[in-house]
């Protein structure tokens, strides 16, 4: 708030008179500076070449394919989805549960028990890629939280 000192020589000479205006020019000041950005960023963001474009139709992609798991438990047990299997069976029952057309890509889910012995886990990789299955992804479950750093 600004104060005005009185003009006229009367009256205490600490007499003094509030101005309650609003002072706008450093308002106005910003408004200009915005108003010319924008005047200046105005054409360059418009494409001032004429090209017709082809229509584009793009083909729907498929869905993906529904992920396949495997899951062993602690005694070495096998489970194809929620079917048992066993090591003799496996690849044929991922054969007939995966379309033939995508088999060669198709990734393998494996969710082992913590105790499943190192040995059984290694023997179905190996009965796995002998069914030429290479693409094999391992699941863990995950209990970092945040800001505990892993």
């Amino acid at each position: 708030m600004a104060a005005k000192l009185s003009g006229s020589g009367g009256g205490s000479r600490y007499n003094v008179e509030q101005n309650s205006e609003i002072n706008v020019t450093p308002f106005v000041d910003v408004m200009l500076v915005l108003l010319i950005i924008f005047m200046v960023a105005a054409p360059l963001a418009s494409v001032s070449i004429e090209v017709k474009l082809p229509t584009a139709v793009a083909k729907p992609r498929p869905n993906p394919p529904t992920p396949v798991y495997i899951s062993i438990t602690p005694n070495g047990d096998i489970f194809l989805g929620d079917n048992p299997s066993d090591l003799a069976s496996i690849g044929a029952d991922l054969r007939a549960q995966i379309p033939v057309r995508s088999q060669a890509t198709a990734r393998i889910f494996i969710r082992g028990d913590k105790k499943v012995r190192y040995g059984d886990f290694m023997q179905l990789m190996n009965t796995l890629q002998d069914n030429s299955f290479y693409s094999v992804a391992l699941i863990g479950e995950d209990n970092s939280e945040p800001g505990s750093g892993g």
